[in-house]
């Protein structure tokens, strides 16, 4: 989902101005993203093989309810008649690259029409026969130029047409019947329709000329609609002039005009009228020239609200103001909003330079949207937004990022700057070209298999990093918190850099139980809390990740996640003298001078996912292990 070349500030300016929600996650497979979707979505037992403990492809074959799968990746959800109701996800189906074709007919969705010029790949988009209503804004469908089937019927919608339905280049079937759409028909152009239907609306007007050869019953129904194909338009006659008759004067007309002479009373009233309207006048102009002498500079300002009667500090503010007084009135001048930098050997540049920048939608992971942003200067940039932070106190905020901002070491991605308001926080990265582990692991770049010295390489780094996080972080229970794939960025020598570390203090606790990964390990789920051994059970997981190939437990909400019963129970199932043949992924079994060592990291892993806390390995020999090996 990438808008290249578009300046942040377009971007940005409904993350700063309201609440864009996005909850796609970069990097994530399409199991966690259907499952995501899922989530939303209200009465969804029709789903209930939607599971992370399959995959939702097998080549073309699809294995979960609705999927329409090609070459392995989900290409459509058709999720017709399943009694679905509550909310279409849109955020998270946009981070399905491949989507083509959604169905959503004959279910119980309802209100706006959700926002699907997200999804600027679709094909086709069928949503007839739900409870959908209101206007469609006329740009819904902006920007989507592949989409050629489109199908509305039987809803609830009212207001006109959207004119970029008219638009689409490749648009060949339209079904807007059944609904309550009024105005006139948009001027489509001279499209070879498959199917065409706006019966049963509202609609009035001439029917544009490029559709007169449809068929006539595609526009019954609505009364106001003329022309081909019909009938012709009828244009009402102007009426003839009233004749005149010539103003002959009699004495009966010169009796009635002496009558009618205005008298001397009114004509006083008229003229004291006339002077107060002209003096009215002068008073503005004379107004409007004393306010044009005024400096431009300063803004007179309003009363003070309870906000601006607090004392706040400028360190980190969305802006900061200054007043004095001019020509004896209270002025104050507004000062541009202020990036905190954490380091002192980097370039620096402001917010305005950000939001000028050319700009990239990365995704959106579970905390907020990520954006890459390239500044005129050549510096490119990182920037993701966190939703999930906005109880936090502007000092504990601002204590915390200088905190995380003093960490350095060659495994971790340093934090460059930080943007601070109430209602919103920013966080500055530098860009990691090759992306996450992830990715490379799951994703797009799968087809770039990863050598058994790389994996064990980003092992060893993830180790280290992990070492250093809870040396540093020492009153952080999990010093980490959130280490999975995505979360693990490759640098050009394929070294990897941990982000996200280090938020549990400054996340919402409600928010933090439901999105981070310490909150999904078996302490948790039978204790109710994480413990210091909890990263280290993160770190197994992520081993097994490597070493199998295979995506790791979908980490979903906590009201629906179960107790983590994939990998590490699929790898207990199989005996292990047949591990090597049967866990290792077949990238990497092949090399069979190193089977001892993947065997041994296959170990390590399993220690590091042990259920009883006790019995699980420490941070500190889990990592003396790890360097162990060759």
């Amino acid at each position: 989902m990438a808008f290249s070349d578009k300046p942040l500030f377009l971007l940005l300016f409904y993350v700063i101005v309201s609440s864009m929600h996005f909850v796609v996650c970069s990097g994530l497979t399409d199991t966690e993203i259907l499952l995501k979707f899922k989530g939303s979505l209200s009465n969804a037992s029709a789903l209930e093989n939607w599971s992370d403990l399959t995959y939702p492809c097998t080549g073309q074959v699809p294995n979960w309810n609705g999927v329409i799968c090609h070459k392995g990746s989900v290409t459509g959800l058709q999720l017709e008649t399943m009694g679905l109701t509550g909310k279409i996800d849109v955020d998270s189906l946009a981070a399905l690259s491949d989507l083509r074709s959604l169905s959503f007919m004959e279910n119980g969705f309802d209100g706006p029409m959700p926002e699907f010029k997200k999804l600027k790949a679709l094909r086709s988009l069928f949503i007839e026969k739900n409870q959908f209503s209101g206007e469609i804004p006329g740009d819904a469908f902006e920007g989507m130029t592949k989409l050629k089937k489109v199908w509305l019927a039987e809803n609830k919608f009212t207001g006109p047409i959207p004119a970029s339905l008219a638009a689409l280049p490749k648009l060949i079937e339209l079904r807007l019947e059944g609904n309550k759409f009024t105005g006139k028909l948009p001027n489509f152009p001279d499209i070879k329709f498959i199917s065409f239907d706006v019966s049963n609306n509202e609609l009035e007007g001439k029917i544009p000329a490029t559709l007169s050869k449809i068929d006539p019953k595609s526009f019954s129904g609505n009364k106001g609609l003329c022309g081909q194909p019909l009938n012709e338009c009828i244009i009402p006659k102007k009426p003839a002039p009233a004749a005149t008759t010539p103003n002959i004067p009699t004495s009966k007309t010169k009796g009635e005009s002496a009558d009618k002479k205005p008298s001397p009373k009114n004509i006083i009233v008229v003229a004291i009228v006339l002077a107060v309207a002209i003096a009215a006048i002068i008073a503005a102009a004379f107004i409007l020239l004393r306010r044009r002498k005024q400096t431009p500079e300063s803004i007179e300002a309003p009363p003070p609200s309870k906000v601006q009667k607090k004392k706040e500090s400028n360190q980190g503010q969305a802006g900061s103001s200054s007043e004095h007084l001019v020509n004896g009135k209270k002025k104050v001048e507004i000062a541009a909003p202020k990036l905190c930098f954490i380091r002192e050997d980097g370039k620096r540049f402001d917010l305005h330079d950000l939001l000028k920048a050319s700009a990239e939608i990365l995704g959106s992971g579970c905390f907020g949207l990520s954006y890459k942003a390239a500044l005129s200067s050549g510096i490119v940039v990182v920037v993701k937004r966190f939703k999930q932070m906005n109880s936090v106190g502007k000092e504990e905020f601002h204590e915390h990022m200088r905190r995380l901002g003093r960490l350095s070491h060659p495994n971790l991605l340093p934090l460059v700057a930080y943007y601070y308001r109430k209602e919103e926080k920013l966080m500055v990265t530098d860009h990691i070209a090759k992306g996450s582990l992830a990715a490379y692991l799951h994703g797009k770049k799968k087809q770039q298999s990863m050598d058994w010295p790389t994996r064990l390489k980003v092992i060893k780094g993830v180790a280290k990093g992990l070492s250093y996080l809870h040396k540093e972080l020492p009153s952080i229970i999990a010093a980490h918190g959130h280490l999975k794939s995505s979360n693990v960025l490759l640098n050009q020598s394929m070294e990897p850099l941990l982000t996200d570390y280090g938020l549990i203090p400054v996340i919402n606790q409600e928010n933090a139980r439901e999105l981070m990964v310490a909150y999904r390990s078996p302490e948790y789920f039978q204790l109710g809390k994480i413990t210091k051994k909890t990263d280290v059970w993160s770190l197994g997981i992520l081993i097994l990740e490597i070493l199998t190939g295979k995506p790791p437990p979908n980490f979903q909400p906590q009201s629906k996640a179960t107790k983590d019963e994939d990998l590490v129970s699929w790898v207990n199932s199989i005996p292990q003298e047949q591990w090597k043949d049967q866990v290792i992924d077949k990238a990497i079994s092949s090399v069979k001078s190193s089977e001892g060592e993947m065997m041994k990291l296959l170990n390590i892993g399993m220690s590091c996912c042990e259920e009883d806390v006790e019995k699980r390995l420490d941070l500190k020999e889990a990592i003396e292990r790890i360097d162990e090996l060759n």
